[in-house]
This record gives C-alpha cells, sequence and structure tokens, in this order.
C-alpha cells in the first residue's frame, strides 16, 4: 500500500503551494490525514481529489463547481460542461471586444491625439456602447421582422423621459439571476408563479409600448439564444427563458417576453 504523503512532497509532485492545499481544505475539497503533532498526512485519494481539482480549474470551473463535482452524489456533468462551454465562449467575446476597443484606442495614440486616463476611460465606455449596439442590432436583425423594426423605431424613443436603463437592467439581471440559482423548479409551484409575476412586472414598460410584431420578434430571438450566445451576452440563458415559457404555459397560456428588448 502508498504510503502517506507529507504536505512537501504533495507540492512537488503536483506544484501547488502550500497556501493552495490549505485554501482547498478549508474548502473541504480535500481531507488530509493528520499525526499525532497535527502534520497532514494525503494518501493516494486525496492526491487524486487535488489532480482532479488542478484539472478543473485548467477548465475553467469554479471551486464550487469543483466541489459538487467530487461530491458522492450523482453529478449532471453534462450540464455543467455545457455551462461552462458557454461561459469560456462568453469570455472569449468578451477579449475580442476588449482587444477591437484596444486597437481603436491605440490608433489614435499613433496619430498623436494626446490620450489622457480620463480620456481613455471615455473613449472605452463611448466604444463599448456603440459595439453592443452594433452587436444587438445585428443579432435582433435576424429575427425582427420588418415591421417589428419599424415599430422598434417608431416606439422605443417614446419610452418615459425618467425611465432610467441603467437601473432597469440592475432589475433584470437581479431577477434572472435569481431565478438562474433557483432552477430546476417546477413549473407549476407558487414560487416559480411568483417569479414570473415578477418578470411580467418588469416587463410592463416594454409591453405598454410594444406591437405584436415587436413582442414575437423578441420572442423568437430569446428562443434562439444558443445561436447567438457567443456574439452578444444575453441577459438571461436559455434555461431561464424556457423556464419562464413554461410557467406562463402552466398559469395561463399568455405569451410571455422579455423586458430587455433587443438591445
Amino acid at each position: 500500500m502508498e504510503q502517506p504523503l507529507s504536505i512537501t512532497e504533495v507540492i512537488r509532485r503536483t506544484g501547488l503551494t502550500a497556501r493552495a492545499l490549505r485554501f482547498y481544505e478549508a474548502r473541504g475539497l480535500v481531507q488530509p490525514l493528520r499525526t499525532a503533532s497535527e502534520r497532514r498526512l494525503y494518501g493516494p485519494g486525496e492526491l487524486a481529489r487535488l489532480n482532479a481539482v488542478v484539472a478543473l480549474k485548467r477548465a475553467g470551473f469554479s471551486l464550487a463547481q469543483i466541489g459538487t463535482m467530487l461530491k458522492r452524489a450523482p453529478v449532471n456533468l453534462g450540464r455543467l460542461v455545457a455551462a461552462q462551454i458557454a461561459a469560456l465562449d462568453l469570455r472569449e467575446a468578451e477579449i475580442a471586444e476588449a482587444r477591437t476597443l484596444l486597437q481603436a484606442v491605440q490608433s489614435r495614440i499613433d496619430r498623436g491625439e494626446p490620450i489622457d486616463v480620463a480620456t481613455l476611460c471615455s473613449l472605452i465606455r463611448s466604444g463599448e456602447s456603440m459595439m453592443e449596439h452594433e452587436t444587438w442590432k445585428t443579432v435582433s436583425d435576424r429575427y425582427l421582422s420588418d415591421d417589428a423594426k419599424a415599430d422598434f423605431a417608431r416606439t422605443m424613443p417614446h419610452m418615459p423621459a425618467d425611465f432610467d436603463q441603467a437601473a432597469y437592467s440592475a432589475k433584470w439581471a437581479d431577477l434572472t439571476a435569481r431565478i438562474e440559482a433557483a432552477l430546476p423548479m417546477n413549473a407549476a409551484s407558487p414560487e416559480a408563479r411568483a417569479f414570473y409575476d415578477e418578470w411580467q412586472a418588469l416587463l410592463a414598460p416594454f409591453k405598454a409600448l410594444a406591437t405584436p410584431a415587436m413582442m414575437q420578434g423578441v420572442g423568437k430571438m430569446y428562443d434562439n439564444i444558443d445561436a447567438w450566445k457567443g456574439e452578444q451576452k444575453p441577459p438571461f440563458s436559455s434555461e431561464v427563458w424556457a423556464f419562464i415559457k413554461s410557467v406562463g404555459s402552466c398559469s395561463d397560456g399568455q405569451r410571455v417576453g422579455t423586458g430587455s428588448g433587443p438591445e
């Protein structure tokens, strides 16, 4: 039988630091044995778990996800892997966007334009806003009919003057995050209905102006989230969208939509 390893030997074999080993132990990812003098000893099982932690971290999984995967209970690895691929796709898109923004600023610097930190921040913010608008337009154009596009152009300028888009978006982010954390959930449950009612309440400003063509186009766009999420970060996952639609079907069969619009 292989003898347990000291923390020094584990550090040599894995490349991890003593601090990392203690942190993983504190998070419950490994449980080394202790000698009478409180020295840590790692058996074959704990060494295998450490190697798994290192491999999974390299793939981008969080320590919370890793802890779930290393539990004895059955884990839906397919869903976890799919979610991680989606997260990496989004990160790749964010990196590409950041590179484009910095290249635009670099071109101004190369032309001799004076750029200080405040100007740099302003250029990045304006560039992000413009790029996000253009990306959303590219995505939405695939799903909105000509009538829906004309309706958006005609109605959206009529949002209330005191409408705070940033605060509105923050409310959607909070709601969708809470729904995501609660899934899976019985669509016919009171909790699900409460989420659905909250969704509809947030949707009210959009529905007050939206035409049937707009609602149909936006619904179609979010039905196809997985087809474009690598281009533009969706405001919620396809699982959240499917959940909201299923609750609507269970409760009253009403058509549901998104409050964030195509951009």
